[in-house]
């Protein structure tokens, strides 16, 4: 079958072949309309979906700024209606709104079109009808951003009143980022690997999307695949690549998505095969014993060539056998330095881990040993007050007793 023209035939109307058959020609129009049918059909359950979506969206709102209203004890709602927030609600919603619509646009040229319009004409219209649904069916991939906020809104963190309260007296503000923070603090192997199958996925399709005009193999799904996983591993093999400029920026952006994800890879892997407290602590002891078994032993050697060597001067050997053992104290005693630089170099790096929890365990110890000095002076001060209460009313008891015992002796006192 022809499906475009070129030239001086662009004017001419269409003609068909010599072997195609009414009954040929029937079976290919039936098929057409089939298929125009089905897609008629996907369109109008994606425009519902979009409709049931932007209400959603509005409600979200709505909830948003009734609880604003709440929060700052105001009455009348257009307080709340900021610049920035009917900014945000405009782009959400336009971001929204855009769905790919071609088919109507087909629909609607095929009833009012006759069958005696050039050829050429419709195959422009039906390109430029496939170009603005494909531009519109990548653009639909801007709703992703719903994700984030579909994360935020059933995450634990937030639904969690301990949590809550904990951030509120700290202000701490419970956004995406906070709560992906916390995911790839608990698990960063499975967070990490639901984003690379779900972005895997996503691109792939968005390939399949660019690259379906073309007729090339990069528009089926399996061979997009593939090209979208060899180009976030950055192997690249060159079988396959991409042919339109779509399908290029899609492939660019993955290449980028792929080396950052690679580094968060390393370092999700660097912290689940690093050591935890407990187990550098024995890790870093049993070093020290061995090292100090092998410092003992280096010592014994060096005694022992320094007896050879002494023993050797003693008897007036060969002077070969005297050079020799001067070459094993030498050796030894450059063994046993390094031990000691080695065992030296191990403990101040454990005295530097162990510096903080020490430091804390010692000022805990003083602020106890502290406050049961405090208690002591107290309780001690408590009894001198109750002794000199004591002594003033002995004091006060003998004065009137003295006076009594004047007056008694001496009446003539008074």
């Amino acid at each position: 079958m022809w499906n475009g023209c070129y030239g001086r035939n662009c004017g001419k109307q269409r003609t068909l072949p010599t072997d195609v058959t009414p009954y040929h020609l029937h079976a290919q129009v039936s098929s057409s309309l089939k298929g125009s049918n089905i897609a008629l059909f996907i369109n109008c359950s994606i425009s519902l979906s979009t409709g049931c979506l932007l209400i959603l969206i509005i409600a979200f709102h709505y909830k948003d700024i009734r609880l604003f209203i709440i929060d700052h004890n105001q009455v009348d709602w257009r307080i709340a209606m900021t610049s920035h927030r009917v900014l945000v609600i405009t782009l959400e919603l336009l971001v929204c709104v855009i769905h790919p619509v071609g088919t109507y646009w087909e629909v609607g040229f095929h009833a009012n079109s006759s069958s005696s319009a050039p050829l050429c004409v419709s195959n422009h219209h039906r390109e430029a009808l496939m170009d603005v649904e494909l531009l519109l069916s990548v653009l639909m991939f801007l709703r992703l951003y719903l994700v984030h906020r579909a994360i935020l809104l059933h995450s634990k963190v937030l639904l969690s009143a301990s949590y809550r309260s904990i951030g509120s007296l700290n202000n701490i503000n419970f956004t995406f980022r906070f709560v992906l923070k916390i995911l790839m603090n608990k698990y960063p192997a499975r967070t990490l690997l639901v984003f690379i199958l779900f972005f895997w996925l996503t691109a792939s399709w968005m390939l399949t999307l660019c690259e379906r005009q073309t007729q090339a193999t990069t528009g089926h799904m399996d061979t997009a695949m593939w090209l979208i996983a060899i180009t976030f591993l950055t192997v690249g093999y060159g079988d396959v690549a991409p042919n339109t400029s779509c399908g290029k920026a899609v492939c660019l952006f993955t290449g980028v998505m792929g080396v950052a994800c690679t580094a968060m890879l390393v370092a999700v892997v660097t912290k689940m095969l690093a050591l935890n407290k407990g187990e550098k602590h024995v890790h870093f002891f049993m070093l020290d014993i061995q090292i100090s078994k092998r410092i003992r032993h280096a010592a014994a050697n060096v005694l022992r060539e320094c007896w050879l060597l002494h023993r050797t001067n003693l008897t007036k050997g060969n002077r070969g056998e005297h050079r020799k053992h001067q070459r094993c104290l030498l050796e030894a005693i450059r063994v046993f330095r390094h031990l000691r630089l080695k065992q030296k170099k191990l403990r101040d790096y454990v005295s530097e881990m162990v510096d903080l929890p020490k430091m804390q365990m010692i000022m805990c110890d003083l602020s106890a040993n502290w406050n049961n000095s405090y208690r002591e002076l107290e309780q001690r001060i408590l009894s001198m007050e109750q002794k000199l209460d004591e002594l003033s009313r002995c004091f006060q008891q003998t004065s009137e007793l003295l006076s009594q015992v004047l007056r008694h002796r001496n009446p003539e006192i008074r």
